[in-house]
């Protein structure tokens, strides 16, 4: 099994005849993902990578039948080309766009809500579930089919760990990039709630980072509704305060939103919070050891 997506998922790329649509068509192809529609107004007839382009996401899914969509849309069309895709109840849709208005997102997901379909980011590279399906932006040849989700708000993090499992010998059932701005929308108590049901996954990994207050309400989350073993990594233990680092929403604000506030609600979960990266595998294979 996976999460969200599977080798029965259809995908229809937004902005496709753009230059990173286009790119990231071919390495989703590559990975054995059905990509199998695109959408640019004012293109159809043509096809990129071998992929019929249409006008309109509603002509795309009547001849193609797509179930999913992904976004490589300029930040001021993002919301318009999230409406679309929602509206036809493509599910899930993936914003890969960065600085897409808060407002934007937040009438975004306002709509995903009320019909359904849940979306992933804006801002965030994406979700995999390697020999299975690629929605995404991900490396595609550090991930290896295995029994670990992950879970996490940064991209480069979640390549940087997941190479580390795949070296330890270990694998990753599904693999989600959430996005690092302060409203986005799939959230660690989603990602948790789909890990906990999901067969093929035997062990979470929560990849955190400065800013918000997701980790510590995952934390509260994981005590009351998840009974698979989690392991945490939080990044930005030396970040100065008031400056923001990298993500919108990687920024200490005050005492809200540090690393160590982050780290201390997890532990007092009973999760462990690995110092290094590098210490993730050997955490997870303890885990599957005590099973």
């Amino acid at each position: 099994m996976a999460v969200l997506i599977n080798e029965n998922t259809k995908i229809l790329v937004q902005g496709i005849t753009g230059n990173q649509g286009r790119f990231h068509t071919r390495s989703m192809l590559q990975a054995g993902s059905k990509v199998v529609a695109g959408v640019t107004p004012g293109k159809g007839k043509m096809e990129v990578e071998g992929v019929p382009v249409f006008d309109t996401v509603e002509e795309a899914v009547h001849e193609t039948g797509a179930n999913a969509a992904i976004l490589f849309v300029p930040a001021p069309f993002a919301k318009d080309a999230a409406f679309e895709n929602i509206e036809a109840h493509l599910n899930p849709v993936v914003i890969i766009t960065e600085h897409v208005p808060v407002h934007d997102t937040l009438e975004i997901l306002t709509l995903a809500s009320a019909q359904g379909v849940m979306v992933i980011g804006p801002n965030c590279p994406g979700l995999i579930s390697p020999s299975k399906c690629k929605m995404g932006i991900m490396p595609t040849h550090i991930f290896k089919e295995g029994n670990i989700g992950i879970v996490s708000r940064s991209g480069t993090l979640t390549y940087e760990i997941a190479f580390q499992i795949t070296r330890s010998g270990l694998g990753q059932s599904t693999c989600i990039g959430m996005g690092g701005d302060p409203l986005v929308g799939l959230t660690y108590t989603d990602a948790l709630t789909l890990f906990e049901g999901d067969e093929q996954t035997k062990a979470i990994v929560l990849i955190g980072e400065i800013g918000g207050g997701m980790e510590e309400e995952a934390a509260s989350f994981i005590i009351k509704h998840i009974k698979k073993p989690v392991v945490a990594y939080i990044a930005g233990r030396t970040a100065p305060p008031e400056k923001r680092m990298g993500h919108a929403g990687a920024i200490v604000s005050g005492t809200s939103g540090s690393a160590q506030g982050k780290i201390k609600a997890l532990r007092e979960a009973g999760i462990p919070v690995a110092d290094l990266p590098s210490q993730i595998p050997e955490i997870l294979k303890e885990f599957l050891r005590e099973k």
